[in-house]
């Protein structure tokens, strides 16, 4: 799943016009790496919602700002994951 996520991520960011071409697991999202600005950092997130059902904060985007891709797209996945478990549940 994590893949899929990376993929989807990173498919959105060359969208947005953003060069992923070096980006790695360890690249940063925000200053250090990618730089996202906020802005770029909400489109994602409502992107990446869209994409796979799970909601964001809003005071979660200067935490994420501070996340490595891989770290925002593990996190991504354990989001998707506790959707399944709790909607499986529900059934």
């Amino acid at each position: 799943m994590q893949d899929r996520i990376r993929a989807f991520v990173l498919a959105a960011l060359a969208e947005m016009q953003y060069d992923v071409s070096e980006v790695t697991g360890d690249t940063d999202l925000g200053p250090a790496g990618l730089d996202l600005e906020s802005l770029a950092l909400a489109d994602l997130s409502v992107q990446v919602e869209d994409e796979f059902g799970i909601k964001f904060d809003l005071d979660e985007m200067e935490t994420t700002a501070l996340m490595t891709l891989d770290e925002f797209t593990g996190d991504v996945a354990r989001r998707v994951d506790a959707l399944a478990a709790t909607s499986g549940s529900a059934a």
